[in-house]
């Protein structure tokens, strides 16, 4: 075992075990399902910290630093704009909420569309919290050694251990808890970064990295529209992100998701710079782990930390999700006992992709593309339509996320050049067929 990898397990062991005896523990149902606790629902500072930093997934921040080094700010300003999905979602659950009286999506789907409906829906975001697992651990073990290697794998299977257990002792008490705790060290292990970057001999500015880039489509405003236009589908299959829209008053929920939306966007910026800087100084590679190694060990622990808070409040919310989503959302058990062994569940599902050599970018692309079918379920949710409907929109956008899958897409419909033009003119023309889909039946009753 090298320094560095002694100080990474410390990190790791040392940080889990932390959360694991300062998380609260859950001693009955809403406080493990709902994060009810003393009487007292999450504020506004709690339920905005809880959603910016479970949404800064360790996948996530990755792909804003690589993207900054491909794109320069315009790759960095175009992930930004998937946090888009927070003012969407917000918006849309508020009024959900206020007029429609709903409690969950669940309930909305279930009154307006059936049990069909819910069946198809839960399945989607069985995939997509299946998906965040892998998915984020495996940038994990990207720090402690290569894909296949024994260090590799060791480090994901403790740090998805560790992350169970003390999201096991309170459930979404413990999720709401510590991701507020780890945005703020998130806030302040990225501000070492940047101060470090800033001030290194280089000279590097933040002038330079506002000059970075061309804002052209084959340069990453392809990127940027095709994140816009999923951000209005995007945000309704993460359960991660629509539990937190029921937790709190109408009001206090809007104001948060509305903040979540700005500063999440703002944390993706600033964290593109470090790929900004990579480009700037020649650098090849993932952009964040070559810049730590370039500044030494102490930077590349900083980052190693960050991406470990990121990935462990991805992880925590993914596992109280998917327990909500069995015990609560679809009545399977709702008892302390099944909450914790269905988080147990999806811990061991969740993490055999990680021997599969799967890849992570793609969890993030496609299951986007595939769920622009809820783009009109949720924007026109007020509208009376028949049941089949949803079914004609959502089985449609699976049909787009297919032809983005395989290639298979029309060349003389994609209008831009460059890379994510396909991923942009999909999305474009796919959410329009369903839109047109999802009011027909309702045209053909009229």
């Amino acid at each position: 075992m090298t320094e560095i990898q002694f100080w990474q397990w410390g990190l790791v062991i040392t940080s889990s075990l932390v959360l694991f005896f300062l998380s609260p523990l859950a001693k009955n149902t809403n406080q493990f399902f709902k994060a009810v606790q003393r009487k007292k629902t999450p504020n506004t500072f709690m339920l905005m910290g809880s959603l910016v930093i479970s949404w800064i997934f360790a996948k996530s921040i990755t792909n804003a630093a690589n993207l900054g080094l491909d794109y320069g700010i315009v790759g960095g300003v175009a992930y930004a704009a998937y946090y888009l999905s927070f003012a969407v979602a917000g918006v849309v659950i508020y009024r959900m909420r206020l007029h429609g009286k709903y409690t969950s999506i669940h309930h909305f789907l279930t009154s307006k569309f059936g049990k069909g409906a819910v069946a198809v829906f839960s399945i989607l975001i069985a995939i997509r919290l299946f998906n965040e697992v892998w998915s984020n651990t495996m940038v994990i073990g990207s720090y402690f050694g290569d894909m296949g290697s024994s260090p590799y794998y060791w480090s994901i299977l403790v740090f998805t251990g560790l992350t169970l257990a003390y999201v096991l002792k309170g459930g979404m008490s413990s999720s709401i808890f510590t991701d507020v705790l780890q945005m703020g060290l998130f806030g302040i292990l990225l501000l070492v970064i940047l101060g470090a970057i800033f001030t290194s001999e280089d000279q590097f500015t933040p002038t330079q990295a506002l000059k970075s880039g061309i804002w052209c489509f084959d340069m990453g405003l392809n990127l940027f529209f095709a994140a816009v236009l999923q951000s209005f589908s995007y945000p309704f299959h993460d359960p991660v992100l629509t539990d937190r829209g029921f937790l709190s008053s109408p009001r206090i929920t809007l104001k948060s998701f509305l903040w979540a939306s700005v500063v999440g966007g703002i944390c993706i910026v600033l964290f593109s710079i470090i790929g900004i800087y990579a480009q700037a100084q020649g650098m090849q590679g993932q952009a964040a782990v070559e810049v730590g190694k370039a500044f030494g060990v102490v930077l590349l622990l900083v980052i190693n930390f960050i991406m470990i808070t990121s990935a462990a409040s991805t992880l925590d919310s993914t596992f109280s999700s998917f327990s909500k989503l069995l015990a609560i959302d679809l009545n399977l058990g709702n008892s302390l006992k099944f909450g914790r062994w269905s988080m147990v569940a999806i811990a061991v599902l969740g993490t055999i992709p990680v021997f599969l050599d799967a890849e992570i970018l793609s969890a993030t692309t496609i299951s986007g593309t595939m769920v622009i079918g809820l783009t009109p379920v949720f924007l026109f949710w007020r509208d009376s339509v028949p049941k089949i409907s949803f079914h004609l929109s959502v089985f449609c956008g699976i049909l787009f996320g297919f032809l983005l899958i395989f290639s298979w897409f029309p060349e003389s419909l994609i209008f831009t050049t460059g890379k994510y033009a396909d991923l942009l003119w999909i999305n474009f023309w796919g959410i329009l067929s369903c839109i047109v889909l999802y009011f027909i039946p309702k045209w053909i009753r009229i």
